[in-house]
This record gives C-alpha cells, structure tokens and sequence, in this order.
C-alpha cells in the first residue's frame, strides 16, 4: 500500500480543487423547495457531509389529521357550515387536494433528474370530479380539454450525464507465465507482480461535450534480470474531450429535457389549480344541494301539518254528523301518503351529510365525532333582483384566459415543439471531434536480480529515471513525456428508416395536440354558452316557481274557506294541499337549480376561484387564514329545525 498512498493523496488534492458544476440551478431548486411540501432528510451525523448525496430523501407518512376549524364549527353534535365554511374546510381537509400537492414534489425531482442529464419524467394531469350527490347525480363539471393523460418525452438524441462521475480501481495482481524465448527475457517463466491504483473522473455538458481526466498508476516487480529497472512505476495523466459536432450538438438539443421538466412544473401548479376549481364547485354543488333537501324536508313537515290538520278537522266533523266518515278515511291517507314523503326528504338530507363530511374531513365518517354531526347549513342560495348583462363573447375571452386545462394544452403543445428538436436532430450523422493529451511517467530503482550464474549483470540506467513516486510527479507535472492526438469519427447511417420514422410520429402528434388545443378551445366556447343559456332557464323558472307558489297558496285558502262553508270537499282541499306542495318543492329545485347554474358558469369561464374568494396560495399550504364563522349558541330555526326533525 506504501506505492498507493502518494497517487491516492493527489488524486484528493486534485478534487479539492475541481470547481463544482451547477449551471446556477442550486438557488432555483431551494426557492422550489421552499414552496413545496418537504421531504425529510436522513439524521445528520459527522460523516453526512461526505454521504448525504447518497442517502435517500424519505417521503413524509400522510397526514389524515383534520383541521382545527372543523372542531371550531361543531357545536352541540351540529356542524353549522356556512358556504364559505365549507369552501375553508374543503381547502384544509379535502383528500383530492391533498394529493395533487405531492404532484410538486414529483415534478421538482423530475426537474433534478432532468438536470443530472435524465429524462422529464410525467406528471399526472388527472383531475378528481368528485363526490356524487344523495340522488345518485354526480356533481356538474365542465370539459378538461387536454386536462387528463400525462406528458411524455418524445425519443430524440440522447443528453450527456450532467452530473460528475468519480471511477476508481486498486487492485493487486500476481502472474507466472512460462517463456519459450530465455534470450528475450533471461528466464523460463516470467513472475510479474502489479499493483494498481487508476482513478478517473468524467462529466458531460450542456454544449455535447464529454470531458473524462484519468490518473493511472502501475507498480511492477519482475524475475527479469534483462531489465534496467527493477520494480518500477508506470504512470499517466490524460485528458480526453470528446465534443459532437452533428447529432447531439447545442444547448437547444441538450437542453430540452430540462425545459419540458420546467413546463411540467407550470403543468402541475395548473392541475392543482384546476383540482381546486373542481374540488370547490363539487362542495358548492354538495352544499347547496344540502340546503334544496333540507328545504325539502321543511316542505314535506308544513305538507304532513296540512293534512294533518285537516284528518283532525274531519274527524270532528264526523262525531258531530257534518260530514260523512269516508272522507274521514280519504284525510287519513294523505297523512301517510305525505309521510312517506318527509321519510324520503330526510333519508336524502341523511345521506348528502354523509357525502358532504366526507369531502370536507381526511378520515370522512371514519370519526365517530363527524359521524354522528349533524350539518347545519347556514347559507341560502341568493337570486339578484335582476340578472347583470352577460356578453358571451367577454365571458368566452375570460375563459380562454383563466380556464387551466387549456393552459395546459398549450404548455404540451410547448413540449411537444422543444422533443421536436431532439428527434430532428437524431436523423444526423454522428461526427465526433475527440481530443486527448497525455502525460506519462517512469521511474523505479536499479535491478539487481543475478542471472542464471549468479551474477548481476551490469545495466545502462538513465539517471532521470531512478527515484521513488516524487520522480513520478517530477514527470507527470513537467510534461516531460508528452502524448497528443486528435481524431474525427463519422457514423453515417445508409437508410436512416428508424430515425425518420420517429420524426414522421413526432410531427403527427404534434398535429394531434395542435387539433387538440383548436377542439378544446371550441369546447370552451360551447361550455360558456350552454352555462348562459342554463342560468337564464334556471332564473325564469325560478321566477315561474315562485309565482305558481303564491298562486297555490290563495287558492288553499279559497278552497278551505268554501269547505268552512260547505260548498267544496275534501277531496278538493287535498288536491289543492297537493298543488301547493309540488310548486313548493319545485320552487326549491328551482333555487337549487340556479345556485348550480351560476357555479357551472363560474367552471366554464374559469373565474370558480375568484368568485368565491379562494386564493390558490392557501390552497397549496392547506392553511386558510379567514377565521370560522361564529357559531350560535342555540339551534337557529329552519335548517336546524329541520335536522330536529329528522332525528
């Protein structure tokens, strides 16, 4: 080991003094990190600074803890939701949200691995639609053109390994080998003993260039007595560049994985903010259809109070002799007929809290605590006095700006031109230009090995050449053995069949997403219309509904007061009950319907976010800084009444 200590010694000193290659990503990469969740690193010990590149980073276990203001908004087993509540809820608790910000952490290492000279990597583009609704419905969503699928790298030409690479061999070896030739050699089988200690480093760049110095050293000691020196040591500095000149030239070719990965980023901060515009629609649609059941159920209670008010008016009417007893019988039925229909309205307010709890909490009804709440919404969907002027041609340029799914089409469509360059580039020759200088070194003692009488014979030595390692240094650092050489190396392929062929694909699907970004674009112009064209219907209807209520509710009155005087039946009062009950409830779906209008017009003009005061930097922290409404201190009346009665 004594002739390995010299050269391991300054090889270390040689990388001491190696700069560092970083292409000014080291900054970028911590700003990212600090914006995205973290991985944990392993404990750090004295020797870390020379093993934490390669010791894994460890992805954090899941949180499925809720938080705090779920606690904050429970009250007496109620959970009272405002809209804007939920909305909160849903930013700090929802599971679809939380896993869409771990797409941060895939997408920044897949820009690492982009630049160390791997591939982009994919990042997902899915976007949940959510949960379903009580009635089996599922919630409104509109068109993700070139939202879903992942984005691929195109083959092209490959990129040289950005990060450096440290080779070592030691080694000792022992060989006898017979001779057939004693005047050459002096002896009848040679006994060589080698010891080795070659190191190397090598590391391409952006440009196409491959760069490799290599540090090697041979110890030997022969049974020769011929030689002049006897051990001796071999040793050589060499550097060897290799720079394509053709297939693989220029930052543009070696670069590309790098810009996709960055796009990729774009694309994952774009398919968040689209699983967020989809999270807080679908708890919108889920909290006010809530809201519709529960009116439902206050529908359904005052249609059971009518007729049974009226089952007990008969009955009197009957002990007194006023009134036959079949319509005794005919009231009864309407009781129970309209308490079918309260058990149906509350069987589906039941059911939408459990749908609602779920997508507001990371465990859903795992709790027995959220199990056992019961919402309490405290919003009621608000319909203008008069609709704002809506032109379809502002809110479709809103939309082509705001929607992120087609941001995302042409961000692929971005990607799909930069792995362009690379499969273009792959239909070249391969031309190399490499260049190597070498500096070489001898040195060792006198042999003094006897012959085949016993004598020593009498050697020719070169002083220059005896001494120890430090005349092998002498040498190598005063160039005293020079070696150049330049040589150009072309690889033309005769039919390049295979690399037009991926070039032909690649243009195709370029074509393909190109008509792809020109039908989600149409997409967005349809989607913005139909969404007009919905809340217009919804206000008209509603505005119908609440008319027919108004009527339905004078004539009940009419009819109860021609059967006070005995000019109208039972039979008569019940289908009036009836009417009035149906117009109720349709002017409940109605309202309904407007509130999930207006929410599927915010989703096509891609302003869900704005309109309901959400910003995006809370939602990737999880952490919503708007305080909990109040929650009252008694059960208010209406929706809390109703949840009453349903239990």
């Amino acid at each position: 080991m004594r002739y390995l200590q010299s050269p391991i010694a300054v090889f270390c000193a040689f990388l001491t003094v190696l700069p560092s290659v970083s292409f000014g990503q080291q900054s970028d990469q911590k700003s990212r990190e600090d914006q995205a969740l973290q991985l944990d690193r392993q404990p750090q010990h004295w020797y870390s600074m020379f093993t934490n590149r390669y010791d894994p980073k460890i992805v954090p276990q899941i949180n499925t803890a809720n938080s705090s203001r779920l606690d904050q908004l429970m009250r007496g087993g109620r959970l009272y939701l405002s809209l804007q509540d939920a909305i909160a809820l849903a930013l700090e608790n929802n599971i679809d949200i939380e896993v869409q910000r771990y797409g941060y952490l895939i997408a920044d290492q897949n820009l690492k691995g982009a630049q160390a000279g791997g591939g982009a990597g994919n990042v997902s583009t899915s976007v949940s639609s959510g949960a379903l609704n009580a009635n089996g419905g599922a919630t409104t969503t509109n068109g993700a053109g070139g939202g879903g699928g992942n984005v691929n790298v195109a083959p092209g030409t490959s990129i040289p390994s950005l990060d450096p690479v440290l080779s070592g061999q030691i080694g000792w070896a022992h060989n006898t080998t017979p001779q057939n030739n004693t005047i050459t050699t002096g002896t009848t089988s040679a006994i060589n003993t080698n010891k080795v200690a070659n190191f190397s480093i090598s590391q391409g760049f952006l440009t196409g260039t491959n760069a490799s110095l290599g540090y090697n050293n041979t110890n030997s000691e022969q049974n020769a007595y011929l030689n002049n020196y006897n051990p001796t040591t071999n040793s050589n500095l060499d550097l060897q560049v290799t720079q394509h000149l053709l297939q693989g030239f220029g930052l543009a070719i070696n670069t590309r994985n790098i810009r996709v990965a960055k796009n990729n980023l774009q694309v994952t901060d774009l398919t968040f903010q689209q699983q967020v515009i989809s999270t807080v629609a679908n708890v919108i649609n889920l909290y006010w259809n809530l809201v519709s059941y529960v009116e439902s159920v206050d529908v359904a209670n005052q249609s059971l109070a009518y007729s049974t008010k009226l089952y007990e008016d008969n009955q009197k009417q009957v002990q007194i002799g006023t009134l036959a007893p079949v319509e005794v019988t005919r009231a009864y039925a309407e009781v129970k007929s309209d308490q079918q229909t309260l058990i149906t309205a509350q069987t589906n307010v039941l059911q939408q809290e459990t749908i609602l709890k779920n997508a507001l909490s990371r465990n859903g009804v795992a709790s027995p605590t959220i199990a056992d709440a019961h919402v309490v919404p405290t919003d009621k969907i608000q319909v203008p006095d008069k609709e704002p002027v809506r032109l379809i041609q502002d809110l479709t340029d809103t939309a082509l700006q705001h929607r992120p799914d087609l941001a995302q089409t042409r961000i692929q469509l971005d990607n799909s031109k930069i792995n362009l360059t690379g499969t273009r580039a792959a239909l070249l020759p391969t031309l190399d230009l490499v260049a190597d200088t070498r500096n070489s070194a001898l040195s060792g003692t006198v042999n003094t090995l006897p012959n085949g009488q016993g004598l020593v014979p009498v050697h020719t030595t070169d002083p220059f050449f005896l001494g120890g390692y430090g005349n092998v240094l002498g040498q190598l650092f005063g160039r005293n053995f020079p070696t150049y050489s330049v040589t150009a190396q072309l690889n033309i392929p005769l039919r390049n069949r295979a690399a037009q062929a991926n070039m032909a694909v690649a243009q195709l699907q370029l074509r393909q997403s190109e008509l792809q970004l020109t039908k989600s674009i149409s997409q967005v112009r349809v989607d913005v219309t139909n969404a007009t064209v919905a809340l217009d219907q919804a206000r008209a209807r509603h505005d119908a509904a609440l008319e027919t209520v108004n009527l339905e509710e004078q004539l009940l009155d009419a009819e109860k007061k021609k059967l006070d005087a005995g000019t109208s039946t039972t039979f008569m009062v019940i289908q009036v009950q009836r009417d009035l009950a149906n117009a109720q409830l349709a002017e409940v779906q109605a309202l309904t319907a407007y509130g999930l209008a207006q929410v599927q017009l915010d989703q096509a003009v891609g302003t869900v976010l704005d309109s309901n005061h959400v910003m995006i930097d809370e939602a990737k922290s999880g952490k919503v800084s708007r305080p909990a409404n109040p929650v009252p201190d008694l059960p208010a009346n209406g929706a809390a009444g109703a949840a009453r009665q349903i239990r």
